[in-house]
């Protein structure tokens, strides 16, 4: 099957509007495995259209990629707003699992244990083709540079079974160009090596990555914390964690076999599928920002 492109400006080996770099399709199908391509120019979120190919599961061609040059809309977990800057690499996949290796039914990751697997294969991809950079991961869904965030993920699970990705890494642009309550959180790789990675480059390590470590771990499932071990960014630090109401102050001790941050309290080890390390108040949402 030939692959979807909405953005007829874009042809292998050509530059796209705007001065974003280009997107070789063809290529792309081939070294990510990937059936549907759907490139497109400006999106709201490629969440949306993630979620529109995943409920047609039966007449989409998967697994499917949806690629966008600009999001306007983008959010990441809880409804929190996330912001990058044009031609930053914000995609969605959306994949069977049983084509990766899964059982059609039963044992299989919740979405935080997809998130910390996407995690991984995005941190190892990004420090494999720019190997200046130090890249760890903060439960759930953070990739960091020393601290500062570098690209997010949402992973969710569809009705009928398939699970999407949903991917943005700052490939371009720069801390400036971010919301003023944003700039002392983020990064992007052009203010890390002074010029931006292009998005191929970053999709064409990433993607054949991400199918070998999820098909590794339905064999496997002790790969993730295998994996995931020296990429954590909290092991042995003091961390507040937000579970509902309840605030949790301990100690990280990393992950469990199934993906949950383990914390030792005063009162002993606790294990979190479900939470967060930032408090509700401060997650960064659009209409309340202040702009740049």
């Amino acid at each position: 099957m030939q692959p979807v492109s909405r953005s007829s400006a874009v042809t292998p080996g050509a530059e796209g509007a705007g001065g974003v770099d280009p997107i070789d399709l063809q290529r792309l199908v081939a070294i990510g495995r990937l059936v549907t391509v759907e490139h497109l120019p400006v999106a709201d979120s490629t969440m949306h259209r993630g979620r529109e190919l995943a409920a047609a599961s039966q007449t989409a061609a998967l697994p499917a990629v949806v690629l966008a040059d600009q999001q306007t809309d983008g959010r990441g977990r809880r409804g929190a707003g996330w912001w990058q800057a044009a031609g930053s690499l914000a995609i969605t996949l959306v994949v069977d699992p049983v084509w990766l290796g899964w059982p059609p039914s039963g044992r299989s990751p919740a979405a935080a244990g997809w998130s910390l697997a996407c995690g991984i294969a995005l941190a190892e991809s990004l420090m494999a083709v720019v190997p200046p950079l130090t890249v760890g991961l903060r439960w759930p869904n953070d990739v960091e540079v020393a601290g500062r965030k570098l690209a997010g993920i949402l992973a969710e699970v569809s009705p009928s079974g398939q699970v999407l990705f949903g991917i943005g890494v700052n490939t371009a642009g720069r801390i400036t160009e971010a919301p003023l309550p944003l700039r002392e959180r983020l990064v992007t790789i052009p203010d890390l090596i002074g010029e931006p990675l292009p998005r191929q480059q970053l999709l064409e390590a990433f993607l054949p990555r991400l199918w070998k470590l999820l098909t590794a771990l339905a064999a496997d499932p002790a790969v993730l914390r295998q994996r995931y071990a020296p990429l954590c960014t909290l092991t042995g630090a003091a961390v507040t964690f937000h579970h509902g109401e309840e605030q949790v102050l301990g100690i990280c001790q990393g992950i469990d076999a199934e993906g949950a941050l383990c914390i030792q309290t005063a009162h002993g080890e606790r294990r979190f599928h479900g939470g967060s390390l930032t408090p509700q108040s401060s997650q960064w949402r659009p209409a309340a920002s202040s702009g740049s």
